[in-house]
């Protein structure tokens, strides 16, 4: 009997669906958004790797989540930095200046399915219902370290990973997890991802890269 019952769990093991990261790759499903007119990073969409370039400047690049990863609860990638703003107060508007950001915006999932694929990012952050995680390579509070956003007030929380300065490391981030101690409750659904770079309060430069990002 215990024979039977421990080849029956090794059978169901073994045919059970495995859970696995999905890559996110860099591709023409991203778009940019301009805050200046006469300002803009320069994004290199690579496949696998994002190439970011800003000289005294700020802009935003970003996708929409499709509907099968709406329900991710976990995120990887490695990021790179070769050339680094100053440390900034990013809990302050103006002056916080990042190397990069990782933004993941959730929204209820039938206003997800109400908005469509559509709406740009604009959109998505501005909803009342929107809650976005922000992970960020800038400042210099410690690792973990959570910042109100000057930005997206109730709606965005900052989440420190490294402090500004130069290197490569690789990320893992529990989304669900993150989202519960920030904001309390589940999360609805992922439905926008967005990077952004930023130089242009402290008129610095940013040589940057983000690859292999992936959703779980």
């Amino acid at each position: 009997m215990t024979r039977s019952i421990l080849l029956a769990g090794l059978i169901a093991a073994t045919l059970a669906p495995a859970a696995f990261a999905e890559a996110v790759p860099f591709d023409k499903s991203w778009s940019t958004q301009r805050f200046s007119l006469f300002s803009s990073n320069k994004y290199g969409f690579q496949g696998n790797t994002l190439s970011i370039a800003s000289d005294g400047s700020v802009s935003l690049a970003y996708a929409r989540v499709k509907q099968p990863l709406w329900g991710a609860t976990s995120a990887k990638w490695s990021w790179g930095v070769s050339q680094s703003v100053p440390a900034t107060d990013l809990a302050k508007k103006g002056g916080d200046d990042r190397n990069a950001s990782l933004y993941f915006v959730f929204l209820p999932e039938a206003e997800a399915k109400a908005l469509g694929d559509n709406a740009n990012i604009r959109k998505l952050l501005t909803a009342d219902s929107a809650r976005v995680l922000v992970y960020v390579w800038g400042d210099n509070k410690g690792r973990g370290k959570v910042l109100a956003s000057p930005y997206l007030g109730n709606r965005g929380k900052t989440i420190l990973l490294r402090a500004a300065g130069t290197g490569q490391f690789s990320e893992a981030v529990n989304l669900a997890a993150d989202y519960k101690r920030v904001f309390g409750g589940a999360a609805g659904a992922l439905v926008g991802l967005a990077v952004s770079a930023d130089s242009d309060d402290t008129k610095s430069a940013i040589r940057a890269s983000i690859s292999g990002l992936s959703l779980n």
